[in-house]
């Protein structure tokens, strides 16, 4: 965590709570970003982006700064959101799990990787039908660029289990993609 961020939450804590505005501008955007593809509804996610950040300035005192401020907040706006998305009802996309296991990661990685602007509409187009928690998951590590190690804090997951997940993810995605090209 950045020493001011640190010099910021004792002041808070010592009873200068407008200096929480700081976190909630900094992290309101990332944090609604996390939670709107995990429950998938706007006005939801700007409702328990609200409470995440209420929840956190009430535990503010329980941080010991041993993950960056935003691996905590994200944590409890990963626990939140997948609470809220268990309450909903969604359809998952479910992949049969021999397909998953047969397919070339070679073939996968370089089906990815490519840039090129249509493979890209292609990705942006199936990416809302991966599981909101999937979805949560890609763009952690993708979009905000964060460790695998502070991707396991935030969801709870074991590193190596993470590890599989992601890697099962892009899997999934590359029959997305396969699937929608067919359509």
């Amino acid at each position: 965590m950045a020493t001011d961020e640190a010099h910021i939450i004792r002041r808070i804590l010592d009873g200068d709570t407008e200096r929480y505005a700081y976190f909630l501008q900094t992290y309101s955007p990332l944090v609604f970003g996390l939670v709107v593809r995990i429950v998938g509804n706007r006005e939801d996610a700007e409702e328990l982006t609200q409470d995440v950040f209420l929840k956190a300035f009430e535990k503010l005192s329980s941080f010991r700064g041993q993950c960056s401020f935003s691996t905590w907040i994200y944590a409890i706006a990963y626990r939140a959101a997948l609470t809220q998305a268990r309450k909903q009802d969604y359809a998952e996309h479910v992949m049969d799990e021999r397909e998953l296991a047969m397919l070339s990661d070679t073939v996968v990685d370089e089906s990815l990787d490519d840039a090129r602007p249509q493979r890209l509409d292609l990705l942006r187009r199936v990416l809302p039908r991966l599981a909101g928690e999937e979805q949560a998951i890609l763009a952690l590590f993708y979009r905000e660029e964060k460790s695998l190690q502070e991707i396991a804090r935030i969801t709870g997951q074991k590193e190596g289990a993470l590890k599989v997940r992601l890697h099962r993810i892009r899997k999934k995605l590359y029959l997305l993609m396969k699937e929608e090209e067919q359509r």
